[in-house]
């Protein structure tokens, strides 16, 4: 406790002077009774005898019971009498002199109490002094807020039985002038809006803490009040006190009780301390959960795969074993709230004040946006979701066929990262022209609905051509393809072509998705009927022919199935079985086994060939959009093992890497032009690809790697560069965005037989003198169209030669 030097000083002079003997005498509050409890125009009730004690000029403060310090609650005005609001008549004993009491001067403007032309001349201002008139039998009468014995808590509201005034006394008190001024009308507005200068005041005597568990704490109080001894302080001041000691976060509770002493007024802070932290645990989490196997979701705080609970034990564990704070508290749920939004759980947060049990256990109340539904919303290209009636517009595919590309499942957490791999997988399937999604508030307020805004493409076709051809004559051909039949992401494609001397078609069926398999397997039959030049036997500054001069044309029969399965981490696998029958013929038809200067075309003497083959290839993709990448990369890995039929027997191996890193080295158009654009705002990126493969065991002549053309080494004619057992290539590219639809690329592309042309039945590329090794440099120009982007290139090869090249989509 603090006792003020003033009340000090006035006990050493009580007893110099000999203040102790009795004297007649009657005293008035050395404050005036007024009503700025709620305002200084305000009528004060009369006291109830409870509510007053023995003393009949105290009135009983309306109590306050609510924790919550925001502000001071009042249940309705406090009113005063009209005797109540003029000037105490001071030092009214008989004595030969009265003590008077210094204050430091009260730096906050008092308002008169009563007009100034009506207080006494002879009585000093209130705001100077306050005037003690003493003796050895009389009772100061100093009431505290026109309380007695009376507390002030945050936010209790007053029981409006205490609130009721009682008749008002039939006289006035003696020293009261005959005419003093009625008190105005109680105001309508709430106390809250007083000014504090309309509030009495009082002198404090004594501030004393009561409940802190430490010295610590209890210097806490100290350092947060502003209510000190032989200061004057008044109500709404106590109540900052009270929010400023909340403040500091160490109280779940704290009362201010105002106490009329001989002296002044004693205040005490009466405060609960918060209980000492022992653990943290989250309230309707599921992210907490274990899924059916017993593991749960890893986050990534500071730069480790954590759990939730393990996260929650590293924000808090500096505040274990002190007692709990509040503000420490606040201070670890915006570090969770962070760790949340920082894994990609955007709706998740604490949604409530921390509870701390009497154990220590602070429980964290968590909503983290559980996903209650994922519906589908099909929309037309104007971006309406409703037809002309009014009707919901209806898409041709069927809606399992989104939902199930999604990992995110009714549920589970919404979380932005996974959502938006969903959407890239689901529109990875080709039949959607966009993909975005809508969030609304579940039937339960803590969850969310996924609604997915679905508009869909056109996916079939069908065309067909007639024409002349040197190598099929007059000829005919239909081509059907549709990439959603029936709704289900089925994709069927049909090509014939009936000419004068052949029948060549190309039939394939995929389902991306075999029916209840949990493994999201897919499956591809096809059967093909094709003939095409080899680029073995073509390109070269030695044009070598078959004996009536033709070039030699594989012709190839078969078909075959194959399935693919997504693994994890971006990775797929496909298995397949192949059965071709091949054959080397004339324009004409005829068989033709060997070229102009005798070399075997086939691997059978026949011209002849059986090959079944089993195929097994793995990728990895990591691009951040696979039509416009800027970023990551691709492996892709494969192997395919000849079966021996025909004693046709040997294994050809594989392999390529593409590598994106995103640049801004022009600036064209307004997205790179942006201070930090984002890869879909600035299409610009460094491409690195590097590939090779060999073969290993006896092969048939046109299974040899060929080199140069359009998607090998650019500035040469397709298979003109090399034809070999075992290959290298590599390609640098600059893509960089023009303007809309058009964007430009700067190239270099270099390839090598690595010297196993002669390895090769019959050396073709050597007879043919085809260098083996080179590169080829250009520009070329990108155009995206609804066929897809059309790319043309100019290209320069080692030897000054220039080639235009045209393809549809990226080489890589």
């Amino acid at each position: 406790m603090r006792f003020s030097p003033f009340v000090l000083a006035a006990l050493t002079a009580s007893a110099a002077l000999g203040l102790a003997n009795p004297v007649k005498a009657e005293t008035e509050p050395s404050v005036p009774e007024t009503a700025s409890l709620s305002n200084g125009a305000a009528d004060l009730p009369t006291p109830s005898p409870e509510a007053a004690g023995a003393s009949s000029g105290a009135t009983a403060m309306h109590g306050l019971s609510s924790s919550q310090v925001e502000s001071l609650n009042y249940a309705e005005p406090i009113q005063a009498s009209p005797a109540e609001l003029l000037p105490p008549q001071l030092g009214q004993a008989d004595l030969p002199s009265g003590l008077l009491v210094p204050v430091a001067p009260i730096s906050e403007p008092v308002a008169p109490i009563a007009p100034v032309a009506q207080i006494p001349e002879a009585e000093p201002p209130l705001a100077q002094q306050f005037e003690y008139a003493a003796s050895a039998d009389s009772q100061l009468n100093f009431p505290a807020f026109n309380i007695a014995q009376a507390e002030l808590a945050p936010g209790d509201p007053a029981d409006p039985a205490d609130s009721a005034p009682e008749a008002a006394p039939e006289s006035a008190p003696e020293s009261a002038p005959e005419s003093a001024p009625e008190s105005p009308a109680s105001p309508s507005t709430p106390p809250d809006s007083v000014a504090p200068a309309a509030e009495p005041r009082v002198l404090v005597s004594e501030v004393v803490v009561t409940g802190a568990d430490t010295p610590e704490l209890e210097a806490e109080v100290y350092d947060a009040i502003r209510t000190v001894p032989g200061r004057t302080t008044t109500r709404s001041q106590l109540q900052e006190d009270i929010n400023a000691i909340f403040s500091t976060g160490f109280f779940s509770n704290v009362r201010a009780v105002p106490e009329d002493t001989p002296l002044g007024v004693r205040v005490t802070f009466a405060v609960d301390s918060n209980p000492t932290l022992n653990q943290v645990q989250l309230r309707g989490s599921i992210l907490s959960q274990p899924d059916e196997n017993g593991d749960l979701p890893l986050l990534e705080y500071r730069d480790e795969q954590v759990t939730l609970p393990e996260a929650v034990e590293q924000i808090f564990a500096t505040q274990y074993g002190q007692t709990a704070n509040l503000r420490a508290l606040q201070g670890g749920i915006e570090q969770l709230n962070k760790l949340y939004q920082d894994n990609g759980y955007v709706l998740a947060q604490v949604i409530a004040a921390p509870e701390i049990s009497q154990d220590g256990t602070a429980t964290l109340e968590v909503a983290e946006g559980e996903i209650e539904s994922i519906d589908i919303r099909f929309l037309n290209r104007d971006g309406e979701a409703v037809d002309e009636d009014g009707e919901p517009i209806r898409g041709r595919t069927r809606p399992f066929i989104i939902t199930r590309e999604f990992s995110s499942e009714p549920g589970d957490v919404f979380n932005q990262n996974l959502i938006q791999r969903d959407l890239q997988r689901a529109f990875g399937l080709g039949i959607f022209e966009d993909l975005n999604i809508a969030l609304n508030p579940g039937q339960d307020p803590r969850k969310v609905d996924v609604v997915v805004n679905t508009t869909e493409r056109r996916t079939g076709s069908l065309a067909a051509s007639a024409g002349v051809s040197s190598t099929s004559g007059l000829f005919g051909a239909v081509s059907l393809q549709e990439q959603n039949l029936g709704g289900n992401n089925q994709r069927l494609n049909a090509e014939v072509q009936v000419g004068q001397r052949d029948l060549l078609f190309d039939l394939s069926f995929t389902d991306p998705w075999i029916a209840t398999d949990p493994y999201r397997t897919s499956y591809t039959v096809n059967a093909f009927g094709r003939q095409s030049i080899s680029l073995v036997f073509d390109g070269g500054s030695n044009e070598v022919t078959l004996p009536n001069g033709d070039r030699p044309r594989i012709r190839r029969f078969g078909g075959g199935i194959s399935f693919t399965r997504p693994l994890e981490d971006n990775w797929r696998a496909s298995l397949g079985l192949q059965f071709q029958n091949i054959s080397v013929r004339e324009i004409d038809g005829t068989i033709a086994p060997r070229d102009e200067f005798g070399n075997l075309l086939s691997f059978n003497r026949s011209g002849v060939d059986n090959v079944a083959t089993v195929q097994f290839s793995a990728s990895q993709d990591r691009r951040n959009d696979p039509a416009q990448t800027t970023r990551g990369s691709v492996l892709r890995l494969s192997t395919e093992q000849a079966l021996g039929i025909d004693s046709i027997f040997y294994n050809r191996l594989r392999g390529s890497y593409s590598y994106y890193i995103p640049v801004r080295l022009l600036q064209f158009t307004s997205g790179c032009q942006q201070e930090d654009p984002s890869p879909s705002e600035c299409t610009q990126a460094l491409a690195f690809n590097v590939q090779g493969g060999t073969i290993l065991g006896d092969f048939p002549p046109y299974e040899a790697f060929s080199l140069g053309g359009t998607d090998s080494v650019r500035g040469y004619d397709a298979g003109e560069l090399g034809s070999g057992k075992s290959y290298v290539q590599a390609t640098i590219e600059y893509r960089f965005p023009v303007f809309s639809i058009v964007s430009g690329a700067l190239f270099l592309d270099a390839g090598s037989d690595i010297g196993s042309a002669s390895q090769v039945q019959g050396d073709p590329a050597g007879i043919r003198e085809k260098p083996g090794s080179g590169f080829g440099y250009g520009v070329g120009i990108r155009v995206q169209s609804p066929l897809g982007q059309i790319r043309v290139d100019y290209a320069i090869n080692d030897d000054g030669e220039s080639r235009i090249h045209f393809g549809i989509g990226e080489r890589f």
